[in-house]
């Protein structure tokens, strides 16, 4: 073979690799960008539109309305979120499912509880129901007197002072 036929195949095979780079690449003058010589001008002008349009910029030390987090900065933000709610608790108790499956595991707990609660004295209410037992207790524990030892509240004293001040 020539050394004119070798630089002839040569050529065409270069040629046949720019034609399959620019089909890859595709058709410069149909880019909607306004750079249409330069396919890095292009993607240089696609990144500065991007980079002005509010909320794009990527600013994990601050948070603002012109700026967003990175995905490291989020999952970072959410891992520590989630780690506040759960403040600690172990990890059989660290989801809502576990607590309900924990709670419902100890039903006489949770009964003991209510019912305790329930036998609270109340000051929300005049008449709770609480039992002499119970109303007694209530008296010693919050130190108030007993009706026997005040006497009868509901006695009309009025009978006792009249004509006493006339």
């Amino acid at each position: 073979m020539s050394l004119d036929l070798q630089i002839r195949d040569a050529l065409v095979e270069v040629a046949t690799s720019i034609n399959g780079i620019n089909t890859l690449i595709g058709n410069l003058p149909s880019l909607t960008t306004t750079e249409k010589a330069s396919l890095v001008g292009a993607i240089n002008e696609v990144k500065a539109a991007v980079d002005a349009v509010a909320g794009a910029a990527i600013n994990d030390s601050t948070t603002a309305t012109d700026s967003v987090w990175s995905s490291t900065k989020v999952a970072s933000e959410i891992t520590t979120a989630v780690n506040d709610v759960i403040n600690g608790a172990p990890g059989a108790l660290d989801t809502l499912n576990e607590l309900a499956v924990a709670l419902q595991g100890n039903d006489s707990d949770i009964a003991g509880v209510l019912t305790a609660l329930a036998s609270r004295v109340r000051t929300d209410t005049a008449t709770q129901g609480l039992n002499a037992t119970q109303q007694g207790n209530a008296r010693t524990n919050i130190g108030a007197a007993s009706a026997a030892d005040v006497g009868d509240t509901a006695r009309d004293f009025s009978a006792d002072f009249t004509g006493a001040l006339a």
